[in-house]
């Protein structure tokens, strides 16, 4: 496409924006997740929306007010994620299962559409601004759309690596808007702290940890305040990163490759966690090609990567993306760096899950899936931790994984499970 030079970038004053001068009939419109979210453009764009003919948005996990279900008298809804804020309008989106690490090139190569993208950035100088908080596909959104649209917002931090932009990069930038969402980490409940201290007891000093965001994801690095010389390499990071390196645990100075940074696609944290980013100079953005590569991932030293799920079926078969009917997950990372920690030297895969449902009505270990999405196939499970233990299933037979998963299933339902084995080995032939 022709891109304006640095000196003849449009730049227009955010109550003047019209994004009826910018998108055409059938378009589709995305933003980056979470805090990569410009407000002001999607409030905009929201609130133009019957100016607008027949788009479509794109998103992924959002934690915002701007989706909402009646978006859809105007708007097609495209989700690469069912999380977050994201999941008011998952049952009314159309949902696109993608890997993390496929996604910048279903992006460029146009098989996941996108015409006009909505960015904030920072201005650092020399025709580059700055993304700020987020990495992960952002930079192949800004490649394959026709036309991007920069919000200005001097509150971002100024980093740098996958996070920069080039001004001829950009086609419109609107003035301005200072606001970056703001994402809290939870307290975690007494039984997340139980999980977490049997996943915790799995990694070693000197370890390199994948952590997400959420309740479970907390409760882990809290329960590795103990450990010491870790390295991070993640997806996103959060707020309790800070508490991780002040207490000395993560250095990453054993990584094997990037010692001394931690390595990240997203800043999804607070303003505590950017001004970390800003004054220390100790995380680098990259992009979702690196932090997912599988080739990244045996660059590692004892990568010990850590995912949740909503359910697991008795032969080690992982559901991350539905619940009750309701999409809430995606498959986003999960197999990513299920496969990743196996692939690094001393490396481990686990997956942390409690046992049942809040309620304790519902074993959250089922005997089988039924209709609902295999998000990771059970060939790439190694360790799955509950409150009741650790099962170990890499190398396992099918009937050693049964009998292992319903060791830490909660023991109000292992009766249960144990009598669906019995039909589970009928139906798959291993009696």
């Amino acid at each position: 496409m022709t891109v304006p030079s640095v000196q003849t970038i449009p730049t227009v004053p955010l109550d003047r924006f019209r994004f009826a001068d910018h998108v055409q009939a059938g378009d589709v419109v995305g933003w980056p997740q979470g805090p990569g979210e410009p407000l002001a453009l999607t409030e905009a764009l929201t609130a133009q929306r019957h100016a607008l003919e027949d788009c479509a948005l794109l998103f992924g996990l959002t934690q915002s007010g701007t989706l909402r279900p009646e978006l859809t008298d105007a708007f097609r809804l495209h989700a690469l994620n069912g999380a977050g804020t994201s999941r008011r309008v998952s049952a009314v989106a159309e949902i696109f299962p993608c890997h993390v690490s496929s996604i910048p090139e279903l992006l460029r190569s146009g098989r996941i559409r996108l015409d006009v993208a909505l960015i904030h950035v920072r201005p650092v100088g020399g025709g580059r601004y700055s993304l700020g908080v987020i990495a992960d596909f952002t930079q192949a959104m800004i490649q394959r759309a026709r036309v991007v649209i920069a919000l200005v917002n001097p509150a971002l931090p100024a980093l740098l690596g996958d996070a920069l932009v080039r001004a001829e990069d950009i086609n419109v930038l609107v003035e301005r808007d200072e606001r970056i969402i703001e994402m809290q980490d939870p307290e975690p409940s007494d039984l997340d702290r139980v999980v977490a201290a049997n996943v915790a007891a799995l990694i070693p000093d000197r370890a390199t940890v994948q952590l997400g965001v959420g309740n479970l994801p907390t409760a882990v690095a809290q329960a590795l305040f103990g450990h010491r010389g870790l390295g991070v390499h993640s997806g996103v990071v959060s707020d309790v990163l800070v508490d991780l390196v002040e207490r000395g645990v993560v250095t990453n100075a054993h990584k094997g490759c990037d010692e001394g940074q931690t390595v990240t696609g997203g800043l999804f944290g607070t303003g505590r966690l950017r001004d970390f980013a800003r004054d220390s100079g100790a995380i680098d953005l990259r992009s979702a090609d690196y932090t997912h590569s599988p080739r990244t991932a045996a660059s590692l030293n004892m990568f010990h990567t850590v995912n949740s799920a909503v359910e697991i079926d008795l032969t080690g078969q992982v559901n991350a993306e539905v619940a009750a009917g309701r999409y809430l997950g995606a498959l986003g990372g999960h197999a990513d760096f299920v496969r990743a920690g196996t692939l690094s030297p001393g490396g481990r895969s686990i997956i942390a899950i409690a046992s049942t449902t809040a309620d304790g009505k519902h074993s959250r270990l089922v005997g089988s899936l039924g209709l609902r999405p295999v998000t990771t196939s059970r060939g790439d499970v190694d360790a799955v931790v509950t409150e009741h233990g650790v099962a170990h299933l890499r190398g396992c037979s099918l009937q050693e994984r049964i009998r292992r998963l319903i060791g830490v299933a909660h023991p109000d339902h292992r009766d249960a499970l144990a009598q669906q084995a019995q039909e589970i080995k009928k139906a798959q032939g291993l009696q």
